[in-house]
């Protein structure tokens, strides 16, 4: 199966179904000395573990990882790193009505035309599981963009119809309620709405924003290999990802130049933008502001309600989902969205490192 591996230097391999042995990644690229341990890993798994409150699935998965290679001594030794989390709550008789046809709007349709084949035990490769490995190697990657001082704040943005009142915003909100949202308001609007949502068997769109700071300017390879485009791809390989917008986003369409340009002007000696709306980027390079990332999700397609759909010998059935499952994948996928930036961004950082001739200087002179 090709489409697993994901960088140019800073390179990820991600492996495992949702109800396989285990999930890992491998990390090759990984520069040396960087101080790692399980424990610095672990707190971005626990982010996205399933279980944590009402609105997520009853799926009770420790998510433990386990580093198998690349680190010695507490230090990452420059070979590739490779990290383990094995599956403990898997219940795979809960999709044995699903083996011979098509849930709607998941991937069933899709692998068994691609490969003739597929694993339906909650849907193998294409399951949100597939994301404890994208996790992991993003805890890895954020940990070294935090020495070079880039800091990521990310939360969720809307819930449905709601949305979260930016003069309301309070970082310390995000993790004291389940939807990570840093408006306790629309928090508590949103749990409400939930409730309603999941009483009637079904499930929500959300999005999800990342706000990266202290990224430096000049980050970004002009035409393929932009910042935005890098990072719209990192993003949309995110399941259920149907939407991506860096910046203002979709509010451009609508505005005049002379509203939409950022002026720049000098600020404590340095150049600086008076306003934001490109979202970091300029070209496709990054212009010293804050990027910003906007990711929408569409709403969980495991539903309890009765669905019509098709078998593979290509016969109309209907189809009632059983298992557990997410009402919204939005606030589980904050530290996905997180982690594929992370990885993104030092991977083309990385890149950048030989743009100059002065660089190459530093390092080998």
């Amino acid at each position: 199966m090709a489409g697993s591996t994901y960088g140019n230097i800073f390179k990820i391999s991600t492996w495992g179904e949702s109800h396989g042995r285990a999930l890992g990644v491998v990390v090759d690229g990984c520069p040396s000395n960087v101080p790692l341990s399980e424990e610095d890993i672990q707190i971005f798994l626990n982010r996205r573990k399933p279980g944590q409150s009402d609105f997520s699935t009853k799926r009770s998965e420790s998510d433990t990882v386990q580093i198998l290679s690349g680190v010695f001594d507490g230090k990452t030794t420059g070979t590739p790193i490779s990290l383990i989390v094995y599956n403990e709550d898997q219940k795979t008789k809960d999709y044995g009505n699903i083996a011979y046809c098509y849930r709607p709007g998941h991937a069933d349709f899709g692998f068994d035309e691609k490969f003739g084949f597929r694993d339906y035990r909650g849907g193998g490769r294409s399951s949100g599981r597939e994301t404890v490995g994208r996790v992991a190697a993003g805890a890895i990657a954020a940990k070294v963009l935090n020495t070079l001082g880039i800091h990521f704040l990310s939360y969720t943005r809307s819930i449905g119809d709601i949305v979260i009142d930016y003069s309301k915003f309070e970082k310390k909100e995000i993790c004291n309620n389940p939807h990570y949202m840093p408006d306790s308001a629309a928090a508590e609007a949103a749990t409400a709405l939930l409730k309603e949502i999941m009483a009637d068997r079904d499930s929500i769109g959300s999005s999800v924003e990342c706000i990266i700071s202290g990224v430096p300017s000049g980050v970004g390879e002009p035409v393929f290999d932009k910042l935005d485009a890098s990072l719209g791809k990192a993003i949309m390989s995110i399941g259920a990802v149907k939407a991506v917008e860096i910046g203002d986003g979709i509010l451009v369409q609508r505005a005049r130049g002379s509203e939409n340009n950022d002026a720049f002007r000098i600020e404590n000696g340095k150049p600086a933008k008076a306003t934001n709306h490109s979202g970091g980027t300029l070209g496709g390079i990054s212009d010293g502001s804050d990027i910003l990332v906007r990711a929408s999700f569409k709403p969980t397609p495991s539903i309890f309600k009765k669905q019509q759909t098709i078998t593979s010998s290509h016969e109309e059935t209907e189809i009632e989902i059983k298992g557990r499952h997410d009402p919204i994948i939005g606030p589980r996928a904050v530290v996905v969205v997180e982690a594929m930036c992370a990885v993104t961004l030092l991977d083309l950082m990385m890149i950048n490192a030989t743009s100059k001739l002065e660089n190459l200087m530093k390092i080998y002179n």
